[in-house]
């Protein structure tokens, strides 16, 4: 679904390559552990993330990083099912995704390595 207010301000903007909610690992020093967040991967291959579906076209994202040269692949290391993992060109950081399903993972990949590799 696209915001309606953006299509009339960016009507030849083209819809995000996937969207979804996803469960993305934290590492910060207070908090550790998964948290459900909203991910849009764009066609200029940036993937954006914010805390709520709502939050698109509404507030700016949480962050927004490139996937062009980054690996990204399935994980298993964590013992949890549905687990990938990116690791953008920069390298400073991994980020760790869980998807609801193998096939809601499956998506994912494919459409972050379109990005990858544009």
């Amino acid at each position: 679904m696209v915001v309606g207010s953006d299509i009339s301000r960016y009507p030849n903007t083209p819809r995000p390559t996937c969207r979804g909610y996803l469960h993305k690992r934290t590492q910060s020093a207070i908090l550790k552990g998964w948290r459900k967040r909203w991910f849009v991967l764009k066609h200029n291959g940036y993937l954006h993330y914010y805390r709520h579906k709502k939050d698109e076209g509404k507030c700016r994202p949480l962050e927004v990083t490139k996937l062009e040269g980054a690996e990204i692949g399935v994980d298993t290391s964590l013992g949890k099912p549905f687990v990938f993992k990116c690791v953008p060109q920069n390298g400073n950081r991994i980020f760790y995704f869980c998807a609801t399903s193998n096939q809601e993972m499956k998506r994912w990949l494919e459409a972050m390595d379109k990005a990858v590799h544009p």
